[in-house]
């Protein structure tokens, strides 16, 4: 679905990402796990079209780096930003609807629209309140509601659990699992909760200083000692 092949980013003379390659197989979720500064956020960035890189980034057999980010995400290619960046003075349903901006299917996304509230129920409990009024937990469900409502082939998440009460953060993660599972949307999500992020995902990558040093499936990083001891706190 995506190969990332010798992805390079530098900030000025500052190289943040080194030459990464890996891939993302069709209905599958990968987690890059890393530290703070270790190159996860910008690589995502990268994909997205909004930062320059080298390199090759080839989705379902085309390549779209150099891509502008509007045409990435009609290709089905969508990402949920850290922080969750909902707009906070429009209302929950208001930033649904920003999500089918480049769609033109009224009655799609009217369904699509209540496909939301029936996957996040909070969301339909809120439909008319400010995005910016809500819990940090609550603006990250509406963060992912937003972007299915773009109806993506491939998910891009990152930093799902930041800012986010405890309560909330296993209820986030079983609905990217829920997700996945029900909707077959293939998945590339990066995490600083290393523990939670590989426990969901079929393949796992860690990153340090802009470089991969590990890979393997999910469970077996959750086992190895170097994991264990840098990531969850064994």
């Amino acid at each position: 679905m995506l190969q990332i092949s010798d992805l390079k980013v530098s900030y000025g003379s500052i190289s943040a990402v080194k030459g990464l390659s890996f891939s993302v197989p069709r209905g599958s979720i990968v987690t890059l796990v890393g530290s703070n500064g270790a190159g996860k956020s910008t690589t995502l960035r990268a994909l997205s079209g909004l930062v320059k890189a080298t390199g090759s980034v080839r989705y379902d057999g085309a390549e779209i780096l150099g891509l502008p980010t509007h045409e990435i995400v009609a290709r089905g290619l969508v990402q949920v930003p850290e922080g969750r960046m909902v707009f906070a003075n429009l209302s929950v349903d208001e930033n649904l609807r920003m999500g089918a901006y480049l769609r033109f299917d009224r009655k799609g996304i009217a369904e699509d629209l209540e496909k939301s509230f029936v996957l996040f129920p909070r969301l339909a409990e809120r439909r008319k309140q400010l995005a910016g009024t809500m819990s940090g937990g609550e603006q990250q469900m509406l963060a992912i509601a937003r972007a299915l409502m773009s109806r993506p082939r491939l998910l891009m998440l990152d930093e799902p659990s930041l800012g986010i009460a405890p309560i909330l953060v296993r209820q986030i993660f079983a609905k990217i699992v829920e997700i996945n599972r029900d909707l077959g949307l293939s998945m590339l999500l990066v995490e600083q909760n290393a523990n939670m992020a590989l426990e969901c995902s079929h393949h796992g990558h860690v990153l340090e200083t802009g470089l991969i040093t590990l890979s393997g499936a999910a469970a077996e990083l959750r086992h190895d000692p170097q994991v264990k001891a840098a990531y969850l706190g064994e």
